[in-house]
C-alpha cells in the first residue's frame, strides 16, 4: 500500500495533518504521488501547488517535500505544506 503523510505547518506547529492511502499498484509511483497530492489538496481545501525544480529535487532525494508560498498561486495562511511518503 502506498501511503503519504501531509501536514500544514505554522509557527512550528501542525495545524492539520492526514494520511492518504492508495492501493492501486497498477499506477506508477509518479501517478500515485500526484493522485495523493490531489486528494490532500481537496481534503485541506487548497489549490494545487506547483512543483518547482527545488521541490522536485528534494522529493526525489528524500521522498519528502515542502510547498511554501512560492509554490502556490493564491495566498496561504500557513508556513508550508509538507508531504512525505511513509510506505510504498
Amino acid at each position: 500500500m502506498f501511503r503519504m503523510w501531509a501536514k500544514l505547518m505554522k509557527d512550528t506547529r501542525i495545524m492539520k495533518d492526514t494520511v492518504i492511502c492508495i492501493s492501486d499498484y497498477s499506477l506508477s509511483r509518479t501517478t500515485m504521488v500526484f493522485q495523493a497530492l490531489d486528494d490532500i489538496c481537496l481534503q485541506f481545501d487548497l489549490g494545487k501547488p506547483m512543483w518547482l525544480d527545488a521541490t522536485v529535487h528534494e522529493f526525489q532525494k528524500h521522498s519528502k517535500a515542502r510547498f511554501t508560498q512560492d509554490n502556490f498561486i493564491e495566498y496561504i495562511d500557513f508556513d508550508f505544506l509538507e508531504i512525505q511518503v511513509i510506505e510504498e
